[in-house]
């Protein structure tokens, strides 16, 4: 699925846009078997935990924001068992020491490219390999991954406390595996960033600006996608601890990045009425990604809310695609 917000990776021939099929055997999943057999040589996964509670929820969208097709109705009610989640996204540093530890080398780094929002770009024209045609401020950029988010010449240095972008879902997993933890599953996610809060549409409540007229989350202000005013104090990411954490106590539910979750995606998830601690779907083509990003606009997208949902294909990486983690069950 390719929306404002996360393309899905060009195919094997290069026209960007279209998704290149995933072997079975990728260096991704190895790497992610490789972990699950490590046992008790576990890497430090060192970001602050989160608990939440077990209790019953409503998920969906309560207020009708939905866009078609996405799946956020019918409501339903879900229990939930507690579970302890990253209080913030994976950060730079926390993947660089999972790299570090293992050699493990991502998609973007395996297949030479990924999407980069086009105001973001630091690379040699050479490299841009194109343009995607639904979505056209996203290039293909060679040389782009998540130690050169913007491509060859641009650098994390300074950025060790923003989100870790250009990850993939099979890099995310392989992380999970190195680090004994997981992806959340869908309904864990959206419980945990409402913090608390039933039905509201916010982690914060059901109003976008703090009551002094100051944002409360890292999304685009100004004519999207090629004049952004920054009123929030961003272009791109913003460090994981950026405004105020939910009831919870985690940190930037909405904007900054999307967070993959562990489930397919299927538009029809929440059919079938109430349940507890869902899995999602047994099968499908694209992952569940939460939250919203830095480049969400009223005007193309309003995916920053607790309810919105959408899907990309998981060897797919971007600009502002992320992930936070669960302990495992």
């Amino acid at each position: 699925m390719s929306n404002c917000c996360a393309p899905a990776r060009p195919a094997a021939d290069g026209e960007p846009g279209r998704r290149a099929a995933a072997p079975a055997s990728s260096g991704e999943q190895r790497e992610e078997q490789r972990g699950e057999q490590r046992g008790e040589q576990r890497g430090q996964h060192r970001v602050e935990q989160a608990a939440v509670p077990a209790g019953l929820f409503t998920m969906g969208d309560a207020h009708r924001d939905r866009n078609p097709g996405d799946g956020e109705r019918p409501l339903r009610e879900v229990t939930s068992s507690a579970f302890e989640i990253d209080a913030t996204t994976v950060t730079i540093a926390d993947f660089t020491r999972f790299v570090d530890d293992t050699g493990y080398r991502t998609t973007a780094e395996q297949e030479g490219s990924s999407a980069v929002f086009h105001l973001l770009l630091e690379a040699p024209a050479r490299d841009v390999l194109g343009r995607f045609a639904q979505v056209p401020w996203w290039l293909g950029v060679a040389g782009a991954d998540w130690r050169h988010p913007g491509g060859r010449n641009s650098s994390t240095r300074g950025l060790e406390d923003h989100p870790v972008t250009q990850v993939s879902w099979h890099d995310a997993a392989a992380y999970c595996a190195w680090a004994g933890r997981a992806l959340p599953t869908e309904a864990q996610w959206e419980y945990a960033a409402r913090g608390g809060l039933e039905g509201a549409r916010y982690p914060w409540g059901d109003d976008l600006l703090a009551s002094d007229g100051s944002w409360r989350c890292n999304i685009w202000q100004g004519d999207f996608p090629d004049a952004n005013t920054r009123d929030d104090g961003w272009l791109g990411t913003a460090p994981v601890r950026t405004y105020e954490p939910n009831g919870f106590g985690l940190w930037q539910c909405v904007g900054n990045v999307w967070e993959w979750c562990a489930d397919w995606f299927h538009p029809g998830a929440y059919r079938g009425g109430a349940v507890t601690d869902p899995p999602g779907p047994a099968r499908g083509e694209m992952r569940v990604t939460r939250g919203g990003s830095f480049l969400c606009h009223d005007s193309y997208c309003n995916r920053y809310r607790c309810a919105a949902r959408t899907g990309n294909t998981p060897d797919s990486s971007s600009s502002n695609t992320g992930f936070r983690t669960v302990r495992r069950a």
